[in-house]
């Protein structure tokens, strides 16, 4: 034990003190404080105005598209050929053409939009959305429908979720937090295990190994090694974390400051595609006015942060340490970058499975695909983060751990047997065959 704590005190001063480490640590925050800078101020650059002009043969469509920041209609006179051969050198960039006819069904197949380069989708949605909008209100008056009273007979239901304390509870902000939880041990996993396996290739081409294992046994190199970097990226993903928040406060000021709570809001909204559609993104960015700060507060409330950190730190670590054990293994048993791809691919499909469950899981946490892939020890580290937040019986939790210590005791005794024979072979091209006489030959 004492030997295995030596090896684990090794690996982990070795990497805290390397200024790669000091360097990904202090880089890390500093990056993702420098996208959200960078998207606002890609928003605040992007001034182009982009001029359309509309050649509106049914006379509809006159007046009817509102200009934006970045959109600018205009109605020339002549036909739409002339417009076109002429929109280079009048600025213009697209060139909207409404042929003329009786029948408005015709119409939502017959609209067409000249440009030089391909317009972006702003500008096609925009366009899309003015179309529909009339061509209905032209289809309504027709068939003698007030559209008023269509609009007042129209229903938008807005479900409020609680949970049976009574708590705000907000799916989006469940959903978010779930996710972002398995995708960070996805990354993790890959990440520090990749790293063990360059540790291991780096000892064993060096031939440092041979020095080693003649004090300390190999299973207790691997599990030392394996350990260490553990402890690593606890210490790094801990700094990230505290740093993270001081940026992000900061650059929240600074970018935010002086603006309305509406245009708080609005900022944050574009940094964060497809929130538009999503009220409860204002609450959860806690944003809006004081009554939606008051509610975003129930949210945060009846989620059981605790639990959630908790079974991360858990499932980071046992999900790093199933996986790294193969990931040392491979390391063992080959001699270049080159040669570890026909290993890796095996060993990361199951992530690779697990991270695109969670898609599925998201949709139904509590349903069959969820459960299984939340309990199997190779997929549950990320699927089981992402139904955490949604609630999970203490018995799927508890069963789920438990397998997952299993997978990891298993994997170790399995990685241990290749790891002795693998560490000390030089100069041979090692295969799927050549592994299993290892395993075979240590039984």
């Amino acid at each position: 034990m004492n030997k295995i704590l030596l090896v684990i005190q090794r690996e982990y001063l070795t990497r805290v003190k390397k200024k790669s480490f000091l360097v990904m640590t202090i880089l890390g925050p500093l990056l993702m404080g420098s996208v959200l800078v960078a998207m606002l101020l890609i928003d605040k650059v992007d001034t182009e105005v982009k001029t359309i002009a509309v050649i509106d043969e049914t006379h509809i469509f006159k007046g009817k598209f509102k200009d934006n920041e970045r959109i600018h209609f205009v109605y020339p006179g002549g036909s739409v050929d002339s417009v076109r051969n002429t929109s280079k050198a009048d600025g213009i960039f697209g060139v909207l053409y409404i042929p003329a006819t009786s029948n408005l069904s015709l119409l939502e197949k017959a609209v067409v939009l000249y440009s030089e380069s391909q317009p972006g989708f702003e500008v096609i949605s925009k366009i899309k959305f003015t179309l529909e909008k009339e061509i209905n209100a032209s289809k309504y008056l027709e068939a003698g429908i007030d559209e008023k009273k269509l609009d007042q007979i129209k229903t938008d239901v807005s479900i409020r979720t609680r949970d049976l304390e009574d708590k705000e509870t907000s799916t989006p902000l469940t959903t978010g937090l779930g996710f972002a939880s398995g995708l960070l041990i996805y990354l993790f996993i890959f990440i520090y295990g990749a790293m063990v396996m360059r540790g291991v290739m780096e000892e064993k081409t060096s031939r440092i190994v041979e020095v080693i294992i003649s004090s300390v046994k190999p299973f207790q190199l691997m599990m030392g090694k394996i350990i260490g970097v553990a402890l690593v990226g606890l210490t790094q993903f801990m700094l990230w974390v505290i740093l993270t928040i001081l940026v992000y406060g900061g650059v929240s000021a600074v970018m935010l400051h002086g603006k309305s709570d509406q245009e708080k809001v609005e900022s944050m909204m574009k940094v964060s595609p497809g929130a538009q559609s999503q009220l409860e993104y204002a609450d959860a960015m806690g944003n809006a006015s004081s009554g939606k700060t008051d509610q975003f507060m129930d949210m945060m409330g009846s989620i059981n942060f605790p639990l959630i950190i908790g079974m991360f730190i858990f499932y980071f670590l046992g999900g790093y340490l199933l996986y790294s054990a193969l990931f040392a293994a491979i390391g063992s048993a080959v001699d270049s970058e080159t040669d570890t791809q026909q290993f890796m691919f095996p060993v990361t499909i199951p992530l690779i499975i697990a991270y695109i469950a969670a898609v599925s899981v998201i949709q139904n946490p509590q349903g069959n695909v969820a459960f299984w892939f939340s309990i199997i020890p190779l997929t549950s580290p990320i699927v089981m983060m992402v139904r955490i937040p949604f609630g999970v019986p203490v018995s799927h939790i508890l069963l789920s751990m438990t397998l997952l210590i299993g997978g990891f005791i298993f994997t170790t005794w399995f990685a241990s047997k290749i790891y002795r024979t693998g560490i000390l072979m030089y100069g041979k091209k090692v295969g799927y065959k050549e592994i299993w006489k290892w395993i075979r030959y240590h039984n």
